[in-house]
């Protein structure tokens, strides 16, 4: 099937499924569209059951998309982009600091945590995994994706100091994290005996600090090309080309893409509009951006509940699945617990922080997408399924309670 035709089939059903969550569920959009595709694989599967074309036609639809390479390579700079250029730096600055200790220590802390649990659990079931792939499914699921949550959080009228810390940190972590797991992927492959120190570091600084130098870059020449004239459709072209122009660069000289294209976001969005643009400008690039994030997010949401057709579902793989649940939650708090500590009384955090940032870390596309890259002796059929298993539960679970446990604690505390 040509990618033209799959493109589509799944814009027409994202639209379907958008009509009909906006017209009777009512549920958060990418919250609602995710259970709609869900469904509606588990319709084609009942009825692959009796007429095995359907359920064979359309695995070979899903079996035809390479879930990783369209997320991490495609759809992930535009997503993070549209995400940065709305991130207003004051606010940002204020909470530097424990963002960035969320976004790097943080995540190197929950990668540990949960490959040593996950190490441990696996034995006591009776399931030897190698630690090193155990650190990989930490890598890969400790990274957050906030499109699902950022909207309930709007709803529930958070407060901006919670919202800029779970946006910031979500935008830096995703870079952050999939820098770690390419790390732990390498030291997987080569083995820990050929893999020096020296090459870790440098990988690491490579990537982090080449991808944000890129992102620095590109992003002031972008600023400055718009500065020199007046013409929106010209800007909001600058601003398309200047995405997939640093995610390729950064591709090439083995930059962080996600890191690059997030920096140049937070540059643009901050210094364009008082300098670079019109009103009218902005107005068009704001909206332009706004509907590329809706769209996208629709895709890709429903991708995820059409990944339900590859994922291996048994008995065993579920159980792991299941207790990895509480695991990542675990880690995820503990793993946040020291910047809260360290910062609380310095910055003004509100009552349970810890809390409503662990069950509003939820898990999305990034994940699935690192899991599909796995090769198969790393144990990758199971994480695959346990990853799915904690995504889903992530999104609708988390997803549709993160919420009212926010508005009841703001109540609580007074500041509702």
């Amino acid at each position: 099937m040509d990618v033209f035709t799959i493109i589509t089939i799944l814009t027409v059903l994202s639209a379907l499924f958008a009509f009909i969550n906006t017209k009777f569920l009512k549920l958060p959009f990418t919250i609602g569209l995710m259970i709609i595709a869900m469904c509606f694989t588990l319709v084609i599967i009942v009825l692959g059951l009796f007429e095995h074309w359907v359920l064979d036609e359309a695995k070979l639809i899903i079996d035809s998309i390479d879930f990783q390479t369209v997320l991490l390579e495609v759809m992930l700079s535009f997503l993070l982009f549209a995400g940065a250029l709305h991130t207003k730096l004051d606010e940002l600055n204020k909470q530097r600091a424990p963002i960035m200790m969320f976004a790097t220590l943080g995540v190197l802390a929950s990668t540990f945590l949960i490959g040593a649990m996950m190490f441990f659990i696996a034995h006591w079931l009776g399931h030897d995994i190698d630690f090193i792939y155990c650190l990989l499914f930490g890598a890969l699921i400790s990274p957050t994706d906030p499109i699902a949550v950022l909207g309930i959080l709007k709803d529930a009228n958070a407060p901006k100091k919670l919202e800029i810390k779970i946006v910031g940190e979500s935008l830096f972590n995703d870079g952050v994290g999939v820098v770690i797991f390419l790390v732990i992927l390498a030291i997987a492959e080569k083995g820990i005996a050929a893999v020096e120190a020296e090459e870790v570091g440098f990988l690491f600084f490579e990537e982090v600090f080449g991808g944000i130098g890129l992102g620095l870059l590109l992003g002031w020449i972008g600023f400055q090309l718009m500065k020199t004239i007046d013409h929106y459709e010209t800007e909001v072209m600058i601003t398309l080309a200047l995405v997939m122009g640093i995610y390729s660069v950064a591709h090439y000289v083995h930059f962080s893409g996600p890191l690059a294209v997030v920096v140049a976001g937070i540059y643009i969005g901050n210094k364009s509009p008082e300098i670079a643009w019109s009103k009218t400008t902005q107005n068009y690039v704001d909206k332009f951006w706004e509907l590329i994030d809706v769209l996208l997010n629709a895709i890709l949401f429903v991708l995820i509940g059409f990944e339900l057709l590859i994922v291996q579902i048994n008995w065993e793989y579920a159980m792991f699945g299941l207790v990895a649940i509480p695991v990542v939650l675990v880690a995820r708090w503990m793993a946040l617990k020291g910047p809260i500590e360290i910062f609380k009384k310095k910055l003004d955090f509100i009552p349970k922080t810890d809390l409503i940032m662990t069950w509003g870390g939820i898990r999305g596309g990034i994940s699935i997408a690192l899991a599909l890259s796995l090769k198969p002796e790393m144990e990758r059929e199971l994480f695959i399924t346990v990853t799915y298993i904690i995504v889903v539960f992530s999104i609708i679970v988390q997803g549709l309670s993160i919420g009212p446990y926010v508005r009841k604690v703001l109540k609580n505390s007074g500041q509702d």
